[in-house]
């Protein structure tokens, strides 16, 4: 088999590390990058690559990485399903990932095609990780504790708000899976921070945690693009009591997804045709090297 040809679709702060992934893996070659705009200007790291607004420029495509905003990963995933292209995204809405799940399955398989679904850390590796624990302490508890850093989905949610210049949205953990979002947005002229306060409120990505809308002159100058998370498992294992597991990371952000997109994109193609979370594929076809070499090494 020859290397995994990957179009990168969208090209922020998630496309452009992924591109970095893509280029570190010795199994995959990137066929292109796919923008609203076929420009680079602004971009140097792109020059001699294919960057193009229709897909279907770019020739053979194995695996489109969705690097757009969760929002937007449906309509997406469902072009290039149709196409018989298979896709990966980080779609981080947790309340909507079954849905987004049962709508994509029967769209893949009809067209044998692959789409791996909110593959970046969270969810996606942290889920995998949150799944071994459960199954190491079937009864029990378990907390997910982020931060404190900046929250991408979040941040992309509240620049959508009519009215904002540019936000960032920092999670701080309270404990116990609880959270603070500190949202700092620069306004638009003439926009009502009273009204975008509302909105942002009100959206879903917020509405169910404590937030602080704070209004600032320059966002860039909080911006870090760190982020991390504490995962805690207290349970039991069989009949005994008191089995603690914990796993943590300090991590940059964005770096972090477009690797863990690079892994999904690979296992995509080993898959059957339809919709998977990561936790429903085999940890080993997310890994690049000889299947017998990985298991020699990491069993």
């Amino acid at each position: 088999m020859g290397k995994i040809k990957v179009a990168i679709v969208g090209y922020g702060n998630i496309g452009r590390f992924s591109l970095e992934a893509v280029d570190a893996a010795g199994d995959m070659e990137c066929a292109g990058i796919v923008r609203r705009q076929a420009s680079t200007q602004g971009h140097p790291e792109l020059a001699g690559r294919k960057v193009v607004t229709d897909i279907a420029e770019l020739g053979q495509v194995d695996v489109a990485i969705l690097s757009v905003p969760s929002r937007k990963v449906e309509e997406n995933a469902l072009k290039y399903l149709q196409m018989g292209i298979s896709t990966v995204d980080s779609f981080d809405i947790h309340t909507d990932i079954c849905a987004l799940h049962a709508t994509l399955g029967p769209v893949a398989k009809a067209h044998n095609a692959v789409s791996v679904i909110s593959a970046g850390w969270d969810p996606g590796s942290d889920s995998v990780v949150r799944a071994l624990m459960q199954g190491l302490a079937p009864k029990g508890i378990s907390y997910t504790n982020f931060g404190p850093g900046r929250s991408m989905g979040h941040s992309v949610a509240a620049k959508a708000v009519d009215g904002v210049k540019d936000a960032l949205s920092v999670t701080i953990p309270v404990g116990t899976g609880l959270h603070r979002r500190m949202v700092y947005v620069a306004l638009e002229d003439g926009a009502d921070f009273e009204a975008v306060r509302k909105a942002i409120l009100a959206d879903p990505y917020f509405s169910h945690d404590e937030t602080h809308v704070i209004q600032v002159d320059d966002v860039d100058a909080l911006n870090d693009m760190g982020h991390g998370v504490n995962l805690v498992r207290k349970g039991v294992s069989g009949s005994t009591h008191n089995q603690l597991l914990e796993f943590n990371m300090k991590i940059n952000n964005p770096a972090l997804t477009g690797q863990v997109l690079v892994m999904a994109a690979r296992a995509a193609v080993r898959q059957r045709p339809g919709c998977y979370t990561m936790i429903e594929i085999p940890v080993i076809d997310m890994l690049e090297g000889d299947r017998e070499q990985l298991i020699r090494s990491l069993v």
